[in-house]
């Protein structure tokens, strides 16, 4: 994307030399340092530089970030949330974002979406163990890298450290992009955990091998009742992985398996044997999703 008149020149001492993209939250530029490694450079928009609540909100992102390792995401490499305009510089990772690639060449072949359904469950468990809960795991916000797909942009992301009564979860904004969210982000949005993430990722990985979420609707207000109650459509998913999505689009939190659980199941080679699906409103239906429901419990 070309560079507008009123686009700085620099940020933080980093020359700017293209736009990555725009989102809600602020501008992704093409940065340089001194020593010619290039960054992706995240600052805020102007109309939110004066919002307390966001500052302390972004803030946490540059947090959040710092504590994921970078194998599977883009590394911290410099942040300032107290200038007039806050930003974070992450490394540059090159290429194409999941919704560009599919939107520019149809589905990923099934070897592809093996390797994308480990690696993105791999880097939720890393994400998970440093304490982290994404809460926007969406095609956008991941990039397939050379070495295997990584996350980033932890714009609303959540540390699971902080307390249920956090002043932040109290505003009663439902955060995060519908198609891709969970049943609990529109119904209980104090209460979103990890689990959260793994829904998100059952309709990633339905997009990528589809070109539509398992939820899509034209309006977002049916979206979301979708989301929360209906049944998902994995028209067209391989069935080698439509028993890995159905668990991860239980409807019950306690019901989809951990991410460290799932990446194990997919480096095994063996899905979940299917339950009956009279027991789809009840408990756990899985040994993966039980074992997920006790350490929960």
């Amino acid at each position: 994307m070309a560079l507008r008149d009123s686009d700085p020149a620099e940020v933080g001492g980093y020359r700017i030399e293209d736009r990555l993209g725009s989102g809600g939250m602020g501008v992704v530029y093409l940065a340089r340092s001194a020593s010619g490694r290039r960054l992706a450079i995240k600052v805020v928009h102007s109309q939110y530089a004066d919002d307390d609540e966001f500052r302390t909100r972004f803030r946490r992102e540059v947090a959040a970030a710092r504590q994921v390792s970078g194998a599977f995401t883009a590394p911290v490499v410099d942040a300032d949330a107290d200038a007039t305009y806050p930003w974070m510089a992450t490394l540059y990772i090159p290429g194409a974002d999941l919704g560009t690639h599919v939107r520019e060449h149809g589905p990923l072949p099934l070897p592809r979406l093996r390797g994308l359904a480990a690696g993105l469950a791999e880097a939720l468990r890393d994400i998970h163990r440093a304490g982290v809960v994404h809460r926007d795991l969406k095609p956008a916000n991941v990039m397939l890298a050379e070495d295997g797909p990584r996350v980033i942009d932890f714009g609303i992301s959540r540390a699971a450290e902080f307390a249920a009564s956090d002043v932040l979860t109290q505003t009663g904004r439902v955060m995060g992009t519908p198609p891709f969210m969970s049943p609990e982000q529109f119904a209980a949005p104090q209460d979103v955990g990890p689990a959260a993430d793994m829904f998100s990722l059952g309709s990633v990985l339905t997009y990528a091998a589809t070109c539509r979420g398992p939820f899509d609707s034209p309006s977002p207000y049916e979206t979301a009742l979708r989301v929360v109650e209906g049944e998902p459509d994995l028209t067209g998913v391989p069935d080698e992985l439509l028993p890995f999505i159905r668990l991860c689009l239980e409807k019950h939190q306690k019901s989809r398996p951990a991410a460290g659980e799932l990446f194990t199941l997919f480096r095994e080679g063996g899905p979940p044997r299917p339950a009956p699906r009279a027991r789809r409103r009840g408990a756990p239906r899985t040994p993966v999703a039980r074992r997920t429901a006790d350490r929960a419990g």
